[in-house]
């Protein structure tokens, strides 16, 4: 299911074994611009590996560069001859390629950025995470939330853009801003403050077995309202998991999150 127009969608699925549920929602937010959320989420076979593969793609001005990013990056990733033999570089590689290919596409792309968080799942055994920008994954261990991703917010990372000449600006009742613009201070694209601006991405990976319940990707549009446990608390009581996404969509939009609102949920033991 593309990303893109409609005001909300949701849909699930699951792993060929059955063993993996996945299900998500994404809600435009409050804004008067179309939806700039994107989302990836579905299993496919490779070389004889059955892979899940989730992404949240939070865009900012236009929806070209996550629309791009939906179409490329994952695929950017596995396409890499190393993927197999290691994953850590693949990934590292791969995000860097496509920024390099969204800079190189900039007048048709716009002006405009996207964050990204994307999580492979190999054989259900083994979880890749990777992010740029302040989209989040949690991992649910035994009922508890570990966050396995870094918030990229221009406050924590002052020194890398101001050692690249940027600044920092903080206004009362606004959040730290790159350049006075931009709330993240890593992203895709964003040609006009790229100089200032990182997009090498943090990875993680996990161990998936009997411990590991639940995996929730979801843009800041959730995350700015809702702690990583409460997140986890809400979707571990509902089985299944297009209606945990959707739950924690509706409790986001309840608490008054005004951005658009993107959320995976992934049941990893069926």
């Amino acid at each position: 299911i593309v990303g893109g127009r409609s005001s909300c969608s949701s849909g699930k699925g699951r792993s060929h074994n059955g063993a993996v549920k996945y299900g998500f929602a994404l809600l435009k937010g409050k804004a008067n611009h179309p939806m700039e959320d994107y989302h990836v989420a579905k299993f496919t076979q490779l070389q004889g590996h059955e892979l899940g593969l989730f992404a949240i793609y939070d865009g900012h001005l236009g929806d070209s560069v996550p629309a791009y990013l939906q179409k490329h990056l994952l695929p950017n990733i596995l396409k890499d001859e190393e993927f197999w033999t290691d994953p850590n570089r693949s990934i590292f590689k791969a995000y860097e390629k496509t920024d390099q290919a969204i800079l190189s596409h900039s007048p048709d792309l716009g002006r405009g950025g996207s964050t990204a968080v994307t999580a492979i799942l190999i054989d259900g055994r083994k979880l890749w995470v990777a992010n740029v920008g302040d989209s989040r994954a949690v991992l649910s261990k035994n009922g508890q939330a570990m966050q396995m991703s870094i918030d990229h917010e221009p406050s924590t990372e002052r020194g890398s853009i101001e050692n690249r000449g940027g600044f920092v600006s903080n206004l009362p009742g606004d959040v730290a801003r790159v350049n006075g613009q931009l709330a993240v201070s890593r992203a895709f694209g964003d040609k006009n403050l790229k100089l200032h601006l990182r997009s090498d991405p943090d990875i993680q990976n996990a161990d998936i077995n009997s411990n590991t319940d639940l995996l929730i990707l979801a843009s800041d549009g959730l995350w700015k309202v809702m702690s990583n446990q409460e997140a986890v608390d809400i979707a571990k009581k509902t089985k299944d998991p297009q209606r945990a996404a959707k739950k924690l969509a509706a409790e986001a939009l309840n608490r008054d999150s005004k951005d658009d609102i993107s959320c995976i949920v992934v049941r990893l033991k069926g």
